[in-house]
């Protein structure tokens, strides 16, 4: 019996952090919880034009994990 969890330590096939131009839903609209961190983000980073309303899911998530990076989240 393995004693890891992989809720916390996800095998190396896991897909917890697919990349979004791979992923099945990505070209659905961003989620409302999307638009919503992305529009704080944009407004913490001063980069307003890094939001816009008609963003698919994967690209407010690449949005998102660059203005994080950035702002050092």
């Amino acid at each position: 019996m393995s004693n890891s969890n992989p809720k916390v330590t996800p095998s190396e096939h896991s897909n917890l952090e697919k990349d979004p131009d791979d992923w099945t839903t990505g070209d659905d609209p961003m989620t409302d919880a999307q638009a919503s961190y992305l529009k704080t983000l944009s407004e913490q980073a001063n980069k307003p034009d890094s939001f816009a309303e008609d963003l698919s899911k994967a690209e407010a998530s690449k949005r998102i994990d660059a203005l994080r990076a950035e702002l050092g989240l």
